[in-house]
């Protein structure tokens, strides 16, 4: 797959995209903690079908520590035990929120949602995950290619 326009071209074509959308993630990711920003870029991109950003991402988690055994099963996460309560309550948002066109956010979620969460917190998860369906959007919109690690 060619990209349709060079990921450089697009973000010198439009400056304040990079600008906006950086400053909206970097502060919402204040917030909140680094780990589960890692989680949620990396299961929205899933979802969105984003190999940029699944490569990027998963690159930062792990030089942050992410275990690899947790990326291995992030796209299963409901199946298992490795994520925690306030992880599967943020990811369970997520989900709902990538996938709003197929379904209504349900009370419930929210219900999850704002047992593990403040709302403060819960306004910056949001924008996190608003920042990152947006970025897929630019990712997968122009067919950026991820890097390929030549061992």
């Amino acid at each position: 797959m060619t990209p349709r326009i060079d990921r450089n071209d697009v973000y010198k074509l439009q400056p304040t995209l990079v600008k906006a959308l950086g400053s909206l993630g970097e502060a919402a990711g204040q917030v909140i903690e680094t780990s589960l920003v890692h989680l949620l870029h990396l299961r929205i991109s899933q979802l969105n079908g984003c190999a940029f950003c699944l490569h990027m991402h998963a690159a930062e988690a792990r030089h942050d520590g992410e275990q690899q055994q947790r990326l291995d099963v992030l796209a299963a996460w409901q199946e298992t035990h490795f994520f925690s309560a306030r992880e599967r309550a943020a990811l369970r948002w997520a989900e709902a929120l990538t996938l709003l066109a197929k379904q209504q956010v349900s009370d419930d979620i929210y219900t999850e949602l704002t047992a593990q969460f403040n709302q403060q917190e819960i306004v910056n998860l949001s924008a996190v995950i608003v920042t990152m369906n947006a970025w897929n959007r630019i990712a997968v919109g122009f067919q950026f290619q991820p890097q390929q690690n030549k061992d």
